[in-house]
């Protein structure tokens, strides 16, 4: 197997991924339902069933994908409780919870402006 070269594309794109701040946020909450899902988990503990329940228009396996990359990035707690039948549930941790205001601050921001981008689509 050939050795990567040191100037490849694929270097460079790996360094701007660690250098980059924005980049690396972007990276870790990115991804079709993951803000939806931090918000949701914002109000407590979850389960499985219940996240799926609150969105429904998420193929079950879409959330699986979702909330183990969310896990993987330390950003989601998986509680699995020994009982039968077996119970999981899902938290925030103390890095997701810094998002809170963020994630306020861009809400809000989509409040004010989706009127706008919803007028230019109807035209």
């Amino acid at each position: 197997m050939a050795a990567r070269k040191e100037n490849s594309t694929y270097s460079r794109n790996e360094k701007n991924l660690v250098e980059c701040d924005l980049t690396y946020a972007i990276n870790k909450i990115g991804g079709r339902w993951k803000l939806q899902i931090l918000s949701e988990l914002e109000s407590g503990k979850q389960r499985f069933g219940d996240l799926s329940k609150k969105f429904p228009f998420v193929t079950e396996r879409m959330l699986t994908l979702q909330l183990r990359a969310l896990e993987q990035d330390g950003l989601v707690k998986r509680t699995v409780y020994a009982e039968i039948p077996p119970r999981v549930e899902y938290a925030l941790t103390e890095m997701a919870i810094e998002l809170g205001p963020l994630l306020k601050q861009l809400s809000d921001w989509g409040s004010r402006h989706r009127h706008h981008i919803l007028k230019v689509a109807a035209m």
